[in-house]
């Protein structure tokens, strides 16, 4: 028997309830799931019950008892998943990513490649290690003999990708970010910019088809309104149509403030963080270009809302085409570096190279709509 036929017979027998939709290979894509018949706007298509989930509740006390109370819901469900060697998820186990599936995330790419990530992504990648760190150094300690670290990182890296929200009462007392749970079958959902409805309760999950289907089609939920950057290091692909992405204009930016701006702008609580969607730069980036452009008493003013600088627009709009045009220089040249660096795995280096090409593709949609503006 297919692999994936017998998850939903693992599934179906554990009381998850399927309605016309199945797990179909999708070339170029991996797994999805596909509308068996035509679907109905918010049509139930999946029913998960809790007794089916992997979650705080399932963890076994022999894991728990030897970890620190501080691990992450995060840490202990991958220590949980790392040191089964139960036959109990055998059909779940199947169907999941192998060790090898993970080479598109940047936690296990080569340093030289990381290096030349936007800096959005940096930032990200640098907490996604030293939370697995972290999580790593307890269970290590705990469990010396039993488990080696890529074993662990590769049980880390399924929890990473594979988790839905989720509370309980032991849930509750802990931070957003171990409000989690693995789940048969949903984990198969792939991601897009919008998707089915997902709701638990005390019961379980249920999922709703978001619109019309046609029987064929692969139904999808959101993972989160996530830029690109955000996308590829959490779940390790990119997208190139993707509504919510952005891009960090924070190089480009702060290497044209001196020190005395940059203090007046972490006064007024607007250092950093600026940033650029395919509709506009952010109120942050509008603040601090002001800084570069008028005067102090106009910033001021601007700052606190009592005026809205108008008359300084065009000299504003000027300053972002130059910071766009700064930014695309960077794209390019991080390009240029990444094609040229020497590295074992292809699509690791394709990857990033798209991800460069998504940002330049925002810099020059912003960049028309300010040239189009000038021009009216």
């Amino acid at each position: 028997m297919d692999p994936h036929e017998e998850l939903l017979a693992w599934a179906t027998e554990k009381g998850v309830k399927f309605h016309g939709i199945e797990p179909k290979r999708i070339p170029g894509r991996g797994i999805g799931l596909i509308a068996t018949r035509a679907l109905k706007p918010n049509e139930v298509i999946l029913d998960v019950p809790t007794a089916c989930l992997r979650s705080i509740d399932t963890v076994r006390t022999s894991i728990i008892r030897h970890l620190p109370k501080a691990i992450t819901i995060h840490g202990l469900l991958a220590a949980d998943l790392a040191l089964d060697t139960s036959s109990k998820y055998a059909a779940w186990n199947a169907v999941c990513p192998t060790p090898d599936d993970f080479h598109t995330m940047p936690l296990v790419w080569p340093r030289d490649l990381q290096l030349l990530l936007p800096k959005a992504a940096r930032t990200l990648l640098s907490k996604q290690e030293a939370k697995f760190q972290r999580d790593w150094a307890m269970v290590s300690a705990a469990f010396p003999q039993q488990l080696g670290e890529a074993r662990y990182r590769y049980a880390w890296l399924l929890v990473n990708t594979r988790t839905f929200y989720y509370v309980n009462a032991k849930l509750k007392r802990r931070s957003k970010d171990d409000h989690m749970c693995l789940q048969p079958v949903a984990d198969l959902f792939n991601h897009g910019d919008e998707g089915c409805n997902v709701a638990f309760d005390h019961k379980g999950f249920s999922i709703n088809a978001m619109r019309e289907y046609a029987e064929g089609d692969e139904l999808k939920i959101c993972y989160g309104r996530h830029s690109g950057d955000f996308l590829l290091v959490e779940y390790g692909f990119v997208m190139d149509e993707n509504r919510w992405d952005e891009a960090l204009l924070d190089d480009v930016l702060l290497a044209k403030l001196d020190t005395r701006q940059k203090d007046r702008l972490e006064e007024a609580g607007y250092l950093g963080n600026y940033v650029m969607d395919r509709d506009t730069v952010c109120y942050r980036t509008q603040v601090a270009v002001r800084l570069l452009c008028c005067g102090f008493r106009e910033w001021k003013r601007f700052v606190d809302g009592i005026d809205d600088s108008e008359r300084s627009q065009p000299k504003v709009d000027q300053s972002i085409l130059g910071l766009l045009g700064d930014l695309r220089q960077e794209a390019e040249k991080a390009i240029s570096e990444v094609e040229t660096l020497a590295v074992e795995d292809q699509q690791q280096q394709e990857m990033l190279v798209r991800r460069w090409k998504h940002i330049e593709n925002l810099v020059d949609v912003n960049v028309a709509r300010l040239r189009e503006k000038s021009s009216r």
